[in-house]
């Protein structure tokens, strides 16, 4: 995490440029799903940022961050309205987004906007394809096809049904996963589905019936999830183990679906419960625990990240007071894609 944050932080900082450098109230505008079916993972995504928008104005010394907060109710059309009024309202840079299909125009608009846009949330590998100066990322579809990939292998995993769906960020980890685990001699069969399905239960019926495979994967969102898994209860295929991806280790789909995540695995950068040992990340638990009265999940974890590299970078660009000048510099120093 440490190369990332370095290279993160002198990327956006070359990039970012405001007035003076005195010290300074700096607007964040926060694009993220509060409503509708991301909700949960854009709720935990929020919480993580209001967390490090919090640490950051405690350890800051000169400048402190305001976080203007639009809902992007999961649709890509609201999202692209809500970077357009954040930067209309004054917000210099962007926080936030979930969803590969929504983050893409969300960002393109940013981008138009001449703001910086940082996510955790988008891991197609087009979205950093595209040549935009001001998009950054902290992880992709390839780090989440890996954790996967590792954990069927430690399992000893030979047969495996992958449950899809026709996503772009979705589709691109299911075939990551199908070409590594073929490579490896495993057995694995492909069932994408409609992002609008809701009823699993003809899928996971096949499974059961003509797959028989030892493991079940999901690789989809939240609603996709309790939709299999609740299938799954009902037709109790004869698995060792079902896992997914992103938006399922969460606290909030254990306490609302606690009789759905008994045995479910997920790729969770998180234990459970999470240890927090290092004094940053003491800091971190105990500010979210105040202000939340609960532990943080990974995507608190996230969204503070993210953030925390924005508000470093924006404070050392606020420092420079480059845009008097009229200079936009870009550094070639880049997270990783």
């Amino acid at each position: 995490m440490s190369k990332i944050q370095k290279a993160s932080a002198i990327a956006l900082a070359l990039v970012l440029s405001f007035s003076s450098a005195y010290a300074a109230e700096l607007k964040i505008g926060s694009e993220v799903p509060l409503t509708g079916n991301l909700a949960r993972v854009g709720t935990a995504m929020n919480e993580g940022i209001q967390v490090a928008a919090e640490m950051f104005n405690k350890q800051n010394g000169k400048h402190t961050v305001k976080i203007v907060t639009m809902d992007d109710e999961s649709s890509p059309a609201k999202a692209v309205a809500a970077v357009e009024k954040l930067a209309a309202d004054g917000v210099v840079a962007f926080t936030g987004g979930y969803g590969s299909n929504i983050i893409g125009p969300a960002s393109e608009a940013a981008e138009k906007l001449g703001k910086v846009y940082v996510t955790s949330g988008g891991v197609a590998t087009e979205l950093t394809k595209r040549g935009l100066k001001n998009f950054f990322r902290i992880n992709n579809s390839a780090g989440y096809a890996r954790a996967l990939e590792g954990l069927y292998s430690d399992l000893g995993i030979k047969s495996v049904s992958v449950i899809y769906s026709t996503k772009e960020a979705t589709d691109e980890v299911a075939k990551m996963i199908e070409k590594d685990w073929l490579a490896k001699g495993m057995k694995v069969t492909l069932h994408p589905f409609d992002p609008s399905i809701t009823d699993f239960k003809p899928i996971v019926h096949k499974i059961k019936l003509q797959d028989r495979p030892e493991a079940i994967a999901m690789i989809g969102y939240e609603n996709d999830y309790v939709g299999v898994l609740r299938a799954a209860k009902v037709l109790k295929p004869e698995i060792k183990i079902i896992s997914g991806v992103w938006s399922l280790a969460t606290a909030k789909m254990w306490q609302e679906f606690p009789d759905l995540m008994e045995g479910v695995c997920g790729t969770s950068t998180l234990s459970y419960p999470a240890e927090f040992t290092t004094p940053e990340a003491k800091e971190f638990a105990e500010t979210y625990q105040r202000m939340f009265n609960k532990a943080p999940d990974y995507l608190g974890i996230f969204g503070y990240v993210q953030s925390k590299l924005l508000f470093e970078a924006v404070a050392r660009a606020q420092d420079t007071g480059t845009i008097d000048k009229g200079a936009s510099p870009r550094s070639s120093a880049r997270p990783t894609p």
